[in-house]
């Protein structure tokens, strides 16, 4: 019997809306600190226009990817979406299916065929990773000697003076899947898993719209339900089990593995969340360790003055954070708040450096600049890692790369990736960077305006991208009344 091929990632694409605000000038129309802002948060974020929806912005990310690669679209049969900012509650995909070939006809190319499965996932910020495993698991079945698309894409809003607005953003990746990829691949098999109902962790619940009126272009503010610290203890705690779960399949000592790895890209709602996860999982590696691992680990409590008993009893430990949901008069309770104390020693050592620094270091300056983008905040790392390390010269052959995917709920996972030989060819397609520039500045009251679901009209360079033509008032025998137009400027 023959060996199956590898499947994995031979690309990606990213488009990001020109509008950018600035966090430092946000500080300053917002009274808060900018030096904290950035070390916590990053430098800025972006926001939709009023010509944009998510479909748009996922859809010219599928394009780019398309045109980027030279793929033949007739040889893509599975075209996944992970969202959350979905407006459509029947049709999934296909509407970006279907963008897309009207643009590709337009252009004169090949179309998606008909044959093309057309699913969309949604959880949270996972719902992308879930499209992709998904993706995984068609090429390994009947969708083997085909190419798969999956775009994440999402609109990150919150509410003006909400502890999250500082952390908004909106953007769309895509990546394309195949046998023998030119990336790397991705090891299902290896990877580990986690899921947990959380209450009121994160929601979206749809009575939110009641009475509510659509902005311009049938625009919905989806300002989110949700606790800041309570939803931080999910995360933290839900990385914590998927690595767990990983570390349970690997051959080595979790943190041998961990500090092997070639790189580390991790969800990113803001920049300080994947340094204090990843750092956790790192304790939480060590307590599971060998004798040098414990004594280790032992050297960090006592600086901090810990108990190392307790805080391995509680990095074993299932956190009883829902007690915060349960009772709104109780604290925010952290999920792990002895080691979370020790990381804080751990932070002024090598092995903090050479786990969390360095591993997390290849695109993180450029995703700084980007915001939370949801579903879209992992890939987009992704994309702007392997093209950090094109730049500088870095070889990834061979080496390990780990993905860890969170969303709210809570569910998360750590999936192992092996670079292949080759890999440049594919990074220097990426255009990153690229999707960055032609940025507009926007001013307080843009901001506002915007954020408020306002027509504003910004002068921007608009080419080769998908906008929002009309929505649709027809009642009668047949109605549109709700359903977004969209229109192609080449």
């Amino acid at each position: 019997m023959s060996e199956r091929p590898s499947i994995g990632i031979s690309g990606l694409a990213a488009y990001v809306p020109p509008y950018r605000v600035c966090l430092e000038q946000w500080s300053e129309w917002t009274g808060n600190n900018p030096e904290k802002i950035r070390a916590v948060v990053g430098r800025s974020f972006r926001m939709r226009g009023s010509e944009q929806s998510v479909y748009t912005l996922a859809a010219t990310a599928v394009l780019r990817l398309i045109q980027n690669y030279g793929i033949d679209p007739s040889r893509v049969t599975y075209l996944g979406f992970g969202t959350e900012s979905s407006t459509d509650n029947a049709a999934g995909a296909v509407i970006l299916k279907g963008m897309v070939n009207d643009a590709l006809r337009a252009l004169g190319l090949a179309t998606l065929p008909r044959t093309c499965e057309v699913p969309e996932f949604k959880h949270a910020c996972l719902g992308g990773v879930y499209a992709m495993k998904g993706a995984v698991r068609y090429l390994a079945t009947d969708g083997a000697g085909n190419q798969a698309i999956v775009v994440s894409a999402d609109l990150a809003q919150y509410a003006r003076g909400s502890s999250g607005e500082q952390t908004q953003g909106a953007g769309a990746v895509a990546m394309l899947l195949e046998e023998n990829p030119g990336l790397m691949v991705v090891d299902l098999a290896a990877a580990g898993k986690s899921s947990d109902y959380r209450g009121p962790d994160f929601r979206k619940p749809f009575i939110r719209f009641n009475q509510t009126e659509p902005g311009h272009h049938g625009h919905l503010n989806d300002f989110p339900v949700f606790n800041g610290p309570y939803s931080t203890a999910c995360y933290l705690e839900a990385t914590v089990a998927a690595l767990g779960a990983m570390f349970e399949k690997a051959d080595e000592r979790p943190s041998t593995w961990l500090k092997d790895l070639a790189a580390i890209f991790m969800h990113r709602p803001y920049q300080r969340m994947p340094e204090s996860g990843l750092a956790l999982g790192y304790l939480f590696a060590l307590s599971r360790g060998e004798t040098a691992d414990r004594e280790e680990l032992a050297g960090y409590c006592d600086r901090a003055g810990e108990s190392l008993d307790r805080v391995v009893e509680e990095l074993g430990s299932r956190p009883s954070i829902g007690e915060a949901a349960d009772d709104p008069t109780t604290p925010a309770l952290e999920a792990y708040p002895r080691a979370m104390n020790v990381i804080r020693a751990l932070r002024s050592s090598d092995a903090y450096r050479e786990v969390v620094t360095e591993k997390l270091a290849y695109g993180a300056d450029l995703v700084a600049e980007l915001g939370n983008l949801y579903t879209a905040s992992l890939p987009a790392w992704i994309a702007a890692g392997f093209e950090d390390a094109l730049n500088r010269g870095v070889d990834l052959t061979g080496g390990r790369v780990l993905l860890i995917g969170y969303g709210s709920g809570d569910a998360a996972e750590a999936i192992p990736c092996t670079v292949v030989p080759g890999w440049e060819i594919a990074a220097e397609r990426i255009g990153m960077g690229d999707a960055l520039e032609h940025s507009v500045a926007l001013d307080r009251e843009q901001y506002e305006r915007l954020h408020a679901g306002e027509h504003v009209d910004i002068p921007r360079r608009v080419f080769a991208e998908f906008v929002v033509s009309h929505v649709g008032e027809r009642s009668g025998p047949i109605t549109d009344e709700g359903i977004e137009y969209y229109r192609f400027v080449g």
